[in-house]
């Protein structure tokens, strides 16, 4: 699109119109969202965008079709379920019981010894670098989106402060949304390949020229590595990196078990190594392929979640007072304390485009990205629970707050049993809602899930209430 364009409300409203129209269908997709396997509208591309140095693209993983081809499996009739084919293969290994099985088996476990990171000594994300040392940096001039009208103003949600008070008023609301935001523990701050080097997705909000607020869930690996620098008192190393190879962004949100880098996660998707090279003022290794990197030092002075404004306590040093932000539920969700990030450094490719998605009720890009780790996670769920045949996250759940679970049932009240096991199981356990059906329930049509939900459900008997950790 040449026409120019605000990065302020507007480009919101075009990508949110044009998610919700058609786009070319995904077969694969068919047998487990047939609602959406042909929605999602085009992927967008701004060449002009007001006040910005670069184009901005938008809606890239926002459809079926799209996300097979990010993630190398368009040419497979089974979509981005063939992934968790690959990973039910791999989990559940049978005994070679002849010589040619034996080689088989061999070649499907060869490509594994490829997906490890590689580092290299120079990389197109740093063929232009600027440093905040030399006045270069001006995160301003990033095409970074405010997506929701009352995003970054505390007032509108009620709270006696604004943005000025909150230190975020020369942001105007703007959040980065779509970046790998890498991270090491403090363990590892000594370590040559540290084995802690997390990327996670999280929102950072623009605070001004040199400065961003760093926004994470505190059950996330990024507050897990912060705490860790908080407690020996030093600042923490981020590199926020935008773009690179198309798998990227999902292996930034894949649910990995602790201790499985998500680096490796992009390896086995790509097919090989993500290469990396050295960042220019963080101890850090980044993508080498990424289109534009963010370096900077976030600030362990804050503290802890959970101020408010009438506390009578200060907002306090290398703090600000973070949000609100429209989510992807179709709410705000509500501002708090979050810690300051200096940036020291920008690098970029000489012809950056600036990747970014919309975060707001679905389907967005991120309810593709869910739904991918929904097929892709499968045989992994299946090996923790033996129970389950399958699942679906509707989209009324906005991917993890309700799931339906349909299990093979064997006796009454198993699914008591399964809905404890899929709690334990990973970032399941944020799941709000979890309805459990038996082998012939349509899953995925939740019209017909709902119908067949209330036609059998005994409400005395069958619903079961917990205190979950959410």
């Amino acid at each position: 699109m040449t026409a120019e364009v605000n990065p302020q409300l507007e480009i919101t409203e075009i990508a949110d119109r044009v998610s919700r129209m058609p786009a070319r269908e995904s077969s694969g997709a068919r047998d487990f969202d047939p609602a959406m396997a042909a929605m999602g509208g085009r992927a967008l591309l701004f060449e002009r965008v007001t006040g910005s140095d670069f184009p901005l693209a938008i809606n890239l993983w926002g459809s079926y079709r799209r996300m097979e081809h990010a993630l190398g499996c368009a040419a497979d009739p089974r979509g981005i379920s063939s992934i968790g084919a690959r990973i039910a293969s791999l989990t559940k290994p049978v005994p070679p019981r002849t010589a040619r099985e034996f080689l088989a088996k061999a070649r499907e476990f060869a490509p594994l010894l490829k997906i490890g990171p590689k580092r290299v000594r120079r990389g197109p994300c740093q063929e232009v670098v600027k440093l905040t040392e030399r006045n270069e940096v001006d995160l301003t001039r990033l095409p970074i989106l405010k997506c929701w009208p009352l995003d970054g103003n505390p007032t509108a949600v009620g709270y006696p402060i604004d943005a000025r008070a909150a230190g975020t008023a020369a942001g105007s609301g703007r959040y980065i949304t779509l970046a790998g935001m890498h991270t090491v523990h403090a363990d590892d701050r000594d370590a040559a390949r540290p084995a802690s080097h997390n990327i996670g997705m999280y929102r950072s909000q623009l605070l001004g020229p040199t400065s961003l607020a760093m926004h994470w869930h505190m059950h996330h690996d990024g507050a897990s590595h912060w705490r860790s620098w908080k407690k020996l008192g030093q600042r923490m190393p981020i590199a926020i990196c935008l773009g690179g190879e198309s798998v990227m962004p999902y292996g930034a949100t894949a649910p990995l078990p602790p201790g499985i880098s998500e680096l490796l996660m992009c390896g086995f998707l790509h097919g090989r190594g993500i290469p990396l090279v050295r960042a220019k003022t963080v101890p850090l290794w980044v993508p080498a392929n990424s289109e534009i990197v963010i370096e900077g030092w976030v600030s362990t002075e804050c503290g802890a979640i959970g101020w408010h404004p009438d506390s009578g306590e200060p907002l306090g040093p290398g703090a600000v007072f973070e949000g609100p932000f429209g989510d992807h539920t179709g709410f705000y969700s509500l501002p708090d304390r979050y810690p300051r990030v200096e940036v020291s450094a920008i690098t970029h490719r000489r012809d950056a485009i600036y990747p970014t998605t919309v975060v707001g009720l679905p389907p967005q890009e991120d309810y593709y990205l869910g739904k991918t780790t929904e097929r892709v996670f499968l045989p992994l769920l299946k090996t923790i629970v033996h129970d389950i045949d399958d699942y679906h996250l509707p989209m009324f759940g906005c991917f993890h707050n309700a799931a339906f679970v349909r299990i093979h049932k064997a006796y009454p009240l198993q699914g008591r049993r399964v809905m404890s096991s899929v709690w334990g199981a990973g970032q399941m356990a944020w799941t709000k809602m979890v309805f459990v059906f038996d082998a012939n329930a349509p899953i995925h049509d939740e019209d017909a899930a709902m119908r067949h939900f209330f036609a059998h459900c005994d409400f005395l008997r069958d619903v079961v209430s917990v205190q979950g950790p959410l």
